[in-house]
């Protein structure tokens, strides 16, 4: 089955404290944005790579890809007001049956094990979402009292969350609601069970200052 990456990037720079988009950001060298096409195109050379901007993105996209002579394969469409309606836009460029990892572009540092590990579970089950345990210990708050809960039963959701096409697919266009912010809940609110793979800890979502910080100590480290 042909593979499919949809990637989403439509932050803003307001938590990262700056005018300028945080996938757009310098990260040791080179657009954050760039890093996290480059992991899916180096884990399948064949991957069809689906990149979803803001309308009002495409021109600094554009700009940045000619300054950094970058050469990494990609189709560019346009996204929605909401991350629901980008992934839908996303979704609608693929018009043939195969395999679809859903990421955000401010996750530049997964790592090929982990696309892998999401792509090989939708081939068998329909669905591979990365997760991972948490680490710290939490509590449940209810009513204004709260009670600590067992945090091994629990886990942190990323991306990629990956799917059989026609599934995923046919949840987004039988949703009655645009709110979502995970696919694997479109999936689920259609009635699809979902299926967790392991994550990486290292696989951050670029959201705060520190972030880009801690994501360049981890390249640097992968080197």
């Amino acid at each position: 089955m042909k593979n499919y990456a949809v990637i989403v990037a439509g932050g803003s720079g307001s938590r990262m404290q700056t005018a300028q988009p945080k996938q757009f950001l310098e990260l040791e060298g080179r657009p954050v944005l760039m890093h996290t096409l480059d992991a899916f195109a180096n884990c399948d050379l064949e991957m069809h790579i689906i990149l979803v901007l803001p309308e009002d993105h495409i021109a600094t996209w554009q700009d940045l890809v000619k300054q950094h002579t970058y050469k990494t394969r990609h189709q560019v469409t346009t996204g929605g007001s909401t991350r629901f309606d980008s992934v839908k836009n996303g979704l609608g460029v693929i018009d043939e049956s195969g395999i679809v990892a859903i990421h955000d572009g401010a996750r530049p540092l997964i790592s090929a094990e982990v696309i892998q590990r999401t792509v090989s579970q939708a081939q068998k089950t329909g669905s591979g979402i990365a997760a991972v345990q948490m680490k710290d210990s939490i509590r449940q708050l209810i009513n204004g009292q709260n009670k600590a809960v067992d945090r091994s039963q629990f886990y942190t959701i990323q991306t990629p969350q990956t799917f059989k096409v026609n599934l995923i697919k046919t949840a987004f266009e039988n949703s009655k609601s645009n709110a979502f912010t995970d696919d694997a809940s479109v999936l689920e609110a259609n009635g699809v069970q979902v299926n967790l793979v392991e994550g990486s800890y290292d696989n951050l979502k670029i959201t705060t200052p520190e972030d880009l910080v801690i994501a360049a100590s981890i390249l640097k480290r992968r080197k």
